[in-house]
């Protein structure tokens, strides 16, 4: 694959389509490994379903939960919130700025081992604060750019499951609804 200028993978991985700029535990690992396309539908899915549940914004459909049921789901938010933060510590997954949608990601690094367009990867991603469980997910190299604070990469996913890339846009349109709902409180 020849290299793709910056702003040609910023285009195709996120022009027309829902995309989240966050800061989430994740890394690029060397692309050899079984395929945990399988794993990762499932954890997505499982967390659509555990946030269908809860309520996201005041006037939601579950809005009409007892305040009793609403203080047990802030503390066990807190206790999940805290014990993702203890097994990312111990897992020493980097917390990194990424933007991410359903054709990829850019994410910054650090510039030893960063890949190259055109390396095969495999991106391991923690995609819920709270839970600390991973999506790893095959992706390719397409840009690179070389900054003072390290190294910019834009991957593109190969391949993915038709559950996975569903599984992927609704979690994405959680957090971009979720976003859209902090940005309205400030």
């Amino acid at each position: 694959m020849t290299d793709t200028a910056p702003a040609q993978a910023e285009r195709r991985l996120f022009d027309g389509v829902l995309n989240c700029e966050l800061s989430l535990p994740a890394a690029l690992l060397p692309a050899a490994g079984p395929d945990r396309q399988p794993q990762a539908a499932a954890l997505l899915a499982a967390l659509a379903q555990v946030e269908d549940l809860r309520k996201d914004e005041p006037g939601d459909e579950h809005g009409g939960l007892p305040l009793l049921a609403q203080r047990m789901d802030a503390k066990l938010d807190l206790i999940l919130a805290l014990l993702g933060r203890l097994a990312r510590q111990a897992d020493g997954l980097p917390e990194r700025a990424l933007r991410w949608s359903s054709r990829g990601l850019r994410l910054d690094l650090d510039a030893a081992g960063a890949p190259s367009p055109g390396d095969a990867v495999r991106l391991r991603l923690q995609p819920a604060d709270w839970l600390p469980d991973l999506v790893e997910l095959p992706a390719t190299a397409i840009a690179r750019e070389e900054g003072d604070r390290g190294v910019r990469v834009w991957i593109a996913f190969d391949d993915l499951r038709a559950d996975l890339a569903e599984a992927m846009e609704r979690h994405l349109f959680r957090l971009h609804r979720r976003q859209v709902a902090e940005q309205r409180r400030r």
